[in-house]
């Protein structure tokens, strides 16, 4: 019996991690080409093009706070699959638009069902996990992300070159659509309300829609989303400046395979000796990533900084993610999901901003420089709120 309930690779977890594939699709096909296309359709100037980008992760912030709070009154699978017809149906709307303020709309909307669909996911996948391969479960279920990263701006860019942008939100409401399909031979465990989440149904204190026990942990994965912000949204503006345009182009690959390779390893490491063994490297990792960005004097420094980042930032997610469900009270995984998910994402969504602030005092390379310093400071910030427990997570603790 324990044998059994020892299993990862069951039926029901493969369909998560493919079904989360093609909805991470959909996010990086459109996150990489929206605001070129809001200035080709419809001459959007600087601002518009921004926040044509921006609005789909907004929705997806805003739908973080309430998803995991009605993720058990609503059911975890039907949850899923209303977000995932939303979400079909949405990636078609983007043909019909035919002005800025209707585009702005749909990418909200969109947002919206991919940060319901995501966070009931990752919630639902943490019961599919046996606790004590969490970390390493936690890990395979993260490259159905890192595959997305790196096939899908791939696509986007070959799609809007060779065909049409009708073509690309096509290709998107192909995945959603796959992505409900597969959601519909979803068997997840579901978790009745306790009576206390009953009575408590409708308030919206903070400790409601929030769970404390994640806001720690998951304050070094908004620094993280922080750092992640200043490769997403200046590498390429950075590798024009510096004459680094070819080496540029294969950043993402590059990236993508090393973090396929830190989630093979990073989460077993994690599972046998502990949170530490496992964070302190990643961050570690991920700030010499920064820092050889910040240097970047040819391609081969610029590659190399992309391994890094790979290995720290790619394995850090999940490491994170463990760690917070783990220390969470099971009928609160929902709420803890979607609290480390909004640190996340808020962290990558104010980091354009702040860092183009940043940009106009330090230039690229004393940007990178400074995000490098901020990891390394997020590594003294987990020490502090976790770290010094020298907690080790086993299958009885857990």
């Amino acid at each position: 019996m324990a044998e059994r309930d020892s299993r990862l690779w069951t039926t029901g977890f493969v369909l998560v991690v493919i079904t989360n594939f093609f909805i991470a699709m959909v996010f990086y096909l459109l996150m990489t080409t929206m605001a070129l296309y809001a200035v080709e359709r419809f001459d959007a100037n600087d601002v518009g093009a921004g926040v044509a980008s921006s609005s789909f992760i907004l929705g997806a912030v805003i739908a973080r706070i309430f998803a995991g709070k009605f993720l058990d009154f609503v059911g975890r699978r039907r949850m899923i699959l209303l977000a995932l017809l939303v979400y079909v149906i949405a990636g078609i709307l983007y043909i019909p638009a035919d002005n800025l303020a209707l585009l702005l709309g749909i990418r909200t909307l969109h947002g919206i069902a991919f940060g319901v669909a995501s966070t009931a996911i990752a919630a639902s996948v943490m019961s599919l996990i046996p606790p004590g391969r969490r970390g390493e479960g936690t890990g395979y279920f993260g490259i159905s992300v890192t595959l997305a990263t790196a096939v899908g701006p791939f696509l986007a860019v070959v799609l809007i070159q060779s065909v049409t942008y009708e073509a690309l939100f096509v290709l998107c409401s192909a995945c959603a659509a796959v992505a409900f399909v597969l959601a519909l031979f979803l068997r997840l465990p579901e978790y009745p309300p306790t009576p206390e989440q009953v009575a408590t149904q409708w308030r919206m204190r903070p400790t409601d829609l929030f769970e404390p026990a994640a806001l720690a942990v998951g304050s070094v994965a908004f620094l993280a989303g922080l750092g992640w912000s200043g490769v997403l949204a200046f590498l390429n503006s950075f590798a024009i400046e510096e004459g680094l345009v070819s080496a540029a182009s294969v950043f993402f690959l590059i990236y993508a395979a090393a973090v396929l390779f830190s989630r093979l390893v990073v989460g077993r490491v994690q599972d046998r000796f502990g949170d530490n063994a496992a964070v302190y490297p990643t961050l570690l990792a991920y700030a010499v990533g920064l820092a050889l960005l910040a240097w970047s004097p040819n391609s081969f420094v610029l590659a190399a900084s992309a391994v890094f980042i790979g290995l720290g930032f790619g394995a850090l997610l999940p490491c994170t993610q463990a760690i917070v469900v783990t220390m969470s009270p099971p009928h609160r995984i929902g709420v803890t999901t979607s609290t480390f998910y909004f640190l996340l994402d808020a962290g990558t969504g104010v980091g354009p901003l702040l860092l183009g602030l940043l940009l106009a005092v330090t230039g690229f390379h004393g940007m990178y420089a400074v995000l490098a310093v901020v990891i390394l400071l997020s590594a003294v910030l987990y020490h502090f709120v976790h770290g010094f427990r020298r907690f080790r997570r086993t299958p009885s603790t857990a």
